[in-house]
């Protein structure tokens, strides 16, 4: 996996909030869509959510699009056993979440992305893993070895961890894995290294119910998001995988980070680190997609950022359409890239 040398400038600005449109605290506020979106809108939600069409071969399983546009809740669509309170799997868009965590110690002056992270199994004399930073676990670069697969769990550590022998203490598994190359010089998507920065956060702010009531403090609560949280035996958080919500409340955290990390006049994410994660520093061969910090960016469009999970959940934030679309189901990998296309015919109803 390619990485990329550290870039000098964020790809566009990020827009404010409309003077007038309401932040969704409780609820959103509604429009329509823009002159000559809304029809064909309907035409493409129809393709996925059509009575009768709910699994195909096509889509797999669609339960929930929403999509806000300059603020507003502009469309929205759910399958036939799903609806808007329904609490959805995040699947790896919890590895987003994980980063605004990150971000709120950080400008707490707490924890520094450029300081070795503080990870126990690694602190003994000459482990060359001791010298591996938070900034290096957030962007997926740390070297040490993990098989991020789904399906062979011969092979996978993401299955032996969520699911496994690792499954009891899951920091733990992550981080007794090998250094295998220089941190730094490869990318590699591991649900391991979130889980490790999820542990360090606890280590700060207490694990298991200290954390959750944190989460909720300082994240959760001010936006309004009702999740539920997974914790493992340990106490931590698998923020790599395990956070339930509504479609909505999806997109209100998809809110803040188009809006640079502001909500309701307060700055919840320190100034800067919404572009940290929205800036590409690597690449994915498989996929040519770009990734910053536990966020993806789209190759043909690096001003487009997002949030990706297991059976293609997406979390799309688009800053030069003022754009957040949510999309949940049950998608195998095979039919991702369809999903992804008929997510970017949307995208560009919207384009400006």
């Amino acid at each position: 996996m390619a990485v990329l040398p550290p870039p000098t400038d964020p790809p566009i600005d990020l827009p404010p909030q409309a003077p007038g449109v309401p932040w969704p605290v409780e609820g959103w506020p509604t429009g329509p869509a823009p002159a000559g979106v809304a029809d064909r809108l309907d035409g493409l939600l129809d393709q996925a959510f059509a009575p009768g069409r709910e699994t195909t071969d096509r889509f797999g399983q669609s339960l929930a699009f929403v999509a806000v546009h300059r603020g507003r809740l502009v469309a929205e669509r759910y399958g036939e056993t799903a609806g808007p309170d329904e609490q959805l799997i995040s699947w790896s868009m919890a590895k987003s979440f994980t980063h605004a965590l990150l971000g709120i110690l950080v400008g707490e002056g707490r924890l520094a992305i450029d300081d070795p992270a503080p990870i126990a199994q690694w602190s003994g004399p000459g482990d060359p893993r001791a010298a591996i930073t938070i900034d290096q676990l957030l962007r997926m670069v740390p070297g040490t070895r993990f098989n991020e697969d789904y399906l062979d769990e011969t092979t996978s550590h993401c299955i032996e961890m969520l699911f496994g022998t690792g499954a009891a203490d899951m920091a733990n598994y992550a981080a007794s894995q090998p250094l295998v190359e220089e941190p730094g010089s490869h990318f590699n998507y591991s649900s391991g290294t979130t889980v490790m920065l999820c542990r360090i956060l606890a280590d700060v702010v207490g694990s298991g119910p200290a954390f959750e009531r944190w989460m909720r403090a300082v994240l959760l609560d001010p936006l309004g998001i009702d999740a539920r949280l997974t914790f493992d035996e340990a106490g931590t958080w698998v923020g790599s995988s395990f956070l339930h919500a509504t479609a909505r409340h999806f997109a209100k955290f998809g809110l803040l980070y188009l809006r640079d990390g502001v909500w309701d006049g307060r700055r919840l994410l320190p100034a800067g680190w919404v572009d940290e994660a929205r800036t590409p520093r690597s690449i994915d061969d498989e996929s040519d997609a770009g990734y910053g910090a536990h966020w993806w960016i789209r190759a043909d469009d690096p001003t487009v950022f997002y949030a990706a999970g297991y059976e293609t959940q997406r979390l799309i934030v688009n800053p030069s359409a003022d754009l957040v679309l949510v999309r949940l189901g049950k998608t195998d990998v095979d039919s991702a890239p369809e999903v992804d296309r008929w997510l970017d015919e949307i995208g560009n109803l919207f384009a400006t």
